[in-house]
């Protein structure tokens, strides 16, 4: 992981690199996958509608298969805390799964102040927050293609404000979905730990840049946390072989910090 300023960038320096990965690794650790393979021929994720929606769909298509093994997770054994300027982060030991709290303080008055908690399970991932689109001011487009990002962005995978109203005319799927879209983006980036993890996370005013600081400063602190293994959550349907299509065998490994794998 090397850039995080405006999304989540994969790969070394010198080597390929993958851009936007957020939004597809949110969808296969939402969706209880661990445990996959991806092939991209390009040196950024599509963007899609700006949600997980289309990856939660091609998985859901694929079928889900649980493999002979119990599943491996990291819990979290106490707080760890990371400030940057006026955001802050902080996962602590949770007694039950994966639990998310987003606030976010826009000076925007559209978006204003939103926050949101979230247990992580499937059907409530794909419910309450796979369908939440990326989002972003008028006033920031020019300086954002000046600097070569956001080039696809358009009203059909980007929710867009100016100072006064939406600009979307199907308006919104969710009345606060910019903080579930940034509770999407925790799930993605929180992913790179290369497991589960068990414990809850709070970020206030937080985004990319504090996600992973605050993983990358758990992984360093080895009294923070410890592997355990448990049960699978969920049993699906059809092989992935039957499909001929979409997520394969493989494995994600973490992006950074301890060798968990």
């Amino acid at each position: 992981m090397i850039a995080t300023d405006l999304a989540t960038v994969l790969g070394d320096r010198d080597g390929p690199l993958v851009s936007t990965a957020e939004h597809v690794l949110a969808a296969l650790r939402g969706m209880g996958v661990d445990n996959a393979a991806i092939e991209i021929d390009g040196p950024e994720v599509p963007i899609m509608d700006g949600s997980a929606a289309a990856f939660i769909a091609a998985i859901e298509q694929a079928g889900i298969v649980t493999q002979p093994a119990q599943r491996r997770f990291i819990q979290v054994l106490k707080p760890i805390s990371v400030k940057i300027g006026d955001s802050f982060g902080e996962i602590r030991p949770h007694a039950n799964g994966f639990r998310a709290e987003v606030e976010i303080d826009f000076a925007n008055p559209v978006i204003g102040r939103q926050s949101y908690a979230f247990d992580l399970n499937p059907e409530r991932f794909r419910r309450e927050v796979g369908r939440a689109r990326t989002f972003g001011l008028m006033c920031d487009v020019a300086r954002l293609w000046g600097a070569g990002y956001a080039l696809g962005a358009s009203f059909d995978n980007t929710v867009v404000f100016d100072d006064e109203r939406l600009l979307n005319t199907e308006g919104l799927r969710y009345a606060d979905e910019c903080v579930r879209h940034k509770v999407l983006d925790v799930i993605g980036d929180l992913a790179l730990a290369g497991l589960p993890l068990l414990g809850a996370y709070r970020s206030v005013r937080g985004g990319h840049k504090l996600n992973h600081a605050v993983l990358t400063a758990l992984l360093a602190d080895r009294t923070a946390w410890r592997v355990v293994e448990g049960e699978a959550v969920r049993r699906t349907t059809r092989p992935v072989a039957e499909t001929g299509r979409g997520i394969v065998g493989g494995r994600i490994a973490a992006a950074y910090g301890p060798d968990v794998s």
